[in-house]
């Protein structure tokens, strides 16, 4: 795949600021672009790495001028050159295959029109799945589950008995959803399992990332809320409820029975207590550990998780600890000097 310059100023609606007859054979980021590459930077700051590089032209942010090679101004530079990389590298074609003679479909399941189910994936009883879904290989989805329209399941994902997932619904690889949660009492000393009746309930529009783990409700549903996103290795025990438009990062840990308002943002590797609440649009900054309900539009941070600014403050504190110390000892010395002059005796 070959364009000009000013064939591919005009599919993003940029402004090109050099030669149109440039041809570009690809794309790619800053620290591997070449002769005959378009690339892209986003800050200014990064102007000076642009000069270096063996890119033949970039694409930038519209306030940003030229430095020594042509450019495509954008109004939204990551938009604009997604575009380009699609260009030059784009998906493979996925041809419909229906159901695989290699796969086991459970007489008493309903498939919709359209679907795809892939060699070595099962599909129980009493499954049902809608309308051009995809089902990769690997994918164990145990009976009475539902898996609606135009969702895919990647290899190896797990679905326990009645989970539900919405429309065009994307949950990768080695997700399991559904498993027990983690809830046992003490009974003559010995750890007994509760119940496990319920099951894992996700809303149209969810993505669920590489081996996240999303556990059952003990009696009712643990639900994902519409569009919201989750990011690799993400654990969500029972009983939680996570609202709409959410973002977890990995390595978030999520204890039972806690719920969040719709557009929280949670960073990688926050931990949350069982039993708290986390507001509307809260924010918590990476490695967060949440001890207590977070109020709407909260930006926390820390362990204990603290508001950002109180967390700021009591880092800065920290960080004058050695000069606060030299301080106090000049301080001690100069009492004990006063104290002998007056014939007083130092404590010790």
């Amino acid at each position: 795949m070959q364009a000009t310059l000013g064939e591919l100023a005009a599919m993003v609606d940029g402004h090109l600021i050099g030669d149109a007859s440039i041809v570009i054979s690809g794309a790619a980021p800053l620290h591997e672009a070449g002769p005959g590459q378009i690339t892209l930077i986003d800050a200014a700051e990064k102007n000076g790495c642009l000069a270096r590089s063996g890119a033949t032209a970039a694409v930038v942010p519209l306030a940003l001028t030229p430095n020594g090679i042509p450019v495509i101004q954008a109004e939204n530079v990551h938009q604009a050159f997604s575009k380009m990389v699609a260009y030059f590298r784009p998906p493979r074609p996925c041809q419909r295959l229906g159901i695989s003679p290699l796969a086991f479909v459970s007489p008493t399941a309903k498939i919709g029109r359209n679907v795809d189910i892939h060699p070595f994936a099962m599909i129980g009883d009493e499954v049902e799945i809608g309308d051009n879904a995809t089902i990769h290989s690997g994918v164990r989805i145990l009976a009475g589950s539902r898996v609606g329209p135009d969702s895919t399941i990647f290899p190896n994902a797990v679905l326990y008995e009645n989970t539900v997932v919405g429309a065009r619904c994307v949950i990768h690889a080695n997700a399991v959803l559904g498993a027990y949660g983690f809830g046992y009492s003490s009974v003559n000393g010995r750890h007994c399992l509760s119940a496990q009746l319920g099951n894992v309930v996700v809303e149209d529009d969810v993505e669920i990332g590489a081996g996240t783990t999303i556990d059952r409700g003990t009696y009712g549903s643990t639900r994902i809320g519409e569009g919201t996103k989750i990011d690799n290795q993400v654990m969500i025990a029972h009983n939680c409820r996570i609202g709409r438009h959410n973002m977890l990062c990995a390595q978030v840990g999520i204890a039972g029975s806690t719920t969040t308002g719709d557009h929280v943002v949670m960073a990688g590797q926050v931990g949350v207590r069982d039993h708290v609440h986390i507001g509307d649009k809260a924010v918590l900054g990476a490695m967060a550990g949440v001890i207590n309900d977070v109020p709407d539009n909260a930006r926390m941070v820390g362990i204990p998780a603290t508001p950002e600014r109180e967390q700021m403050l009591k880092q800065a504190a920290l960080s004058k600890l050695p000069e606060m110390r030299r301080e106090l000892k000049q301080l001690q010395a100069a009492v004990e000097r006063l104290m002998r002059e007056h014939g007083e005796k130092p404590p010790r």
